[in-house]
């Protein structure tokens, strides 16, 4: 009779990872969601701090008469920044459980009451890449149109810049926030 095996302890590489909190107001226009932060955005507690993440610099060409807040407290003049051009931002994602960055790898996630948001002007939902737009059927029950954005993260090397930056544009100018 062969020995049997020890049952195996969970990976303690996997965690199980909390998201941000929304940043948004009663006059987000748009809302944009993501997946969920990568490692350095949790450590950071800031949306889209990986430097490599084109997230920022999408939106700085976008409105390129309003430059980017830089400094001390940068994070929190960024969020008004954003506020103050009707964007939201926010995951599909509360939690899961995943080691490293990558959507791929995200295991038992737990979904976001996205439409438990008060969001008086509400006009679109982009979700930023294809794991978050897995979740548009959800958005869609909120009455608004759903766009499918090209990903800002670096692991999204097929679309070039200007391309992204076109898309974003695109529907930015569809609702009238540029």
């Amino acid at each position: 009779m062969q020995p049997m095996n020890p049952p195996t302890a969970p990976d303690p590489d996997t965690l199980v990872l909390t998201g941000l909190a929304p940043i948004v107001s009663p006059a987000t226009v748009v809302l944009i969601l993501g997946s969920f932060p990568g490692v350095r955005s949790l450590a950071q507690q800031q949306y889209y701090a990986h430097p490599q993440n084109q997230f920022w610099k999408i939106l700085q060409a976008v409105w390129p008469d309003h430059p980017l807040p830089t400094g001390a407290d940068s994070y929190e003049k960024k969020k008004a920044w954003l506020l103050d051009r009707g964007l939201g931002v926010w995951d599909v994602y509360a939690a899961c459980e995943r080691e490293g960055s990558l959507d791929s790898a995200i295991r038992s996630p737990v979904v976001n009451d996205i439409a438990g948001l008060a969001l008086p002007k509400l006009a679109a939902i982009a979700h930023n890449g294809g794991e978050s737009f897995k979740h548009a059927r959800h958005t869609r029950t909120l009455g608004v149109p759903v766009y499918q954005l090209p990903s800002t993260s670096p692991a999204n090397a097929s679309w070039s810049f200007e391309r992204k930056l076109a898309a974003w544009r695109e529907v930015f100018d569809a609702h009238k926030l540029i």
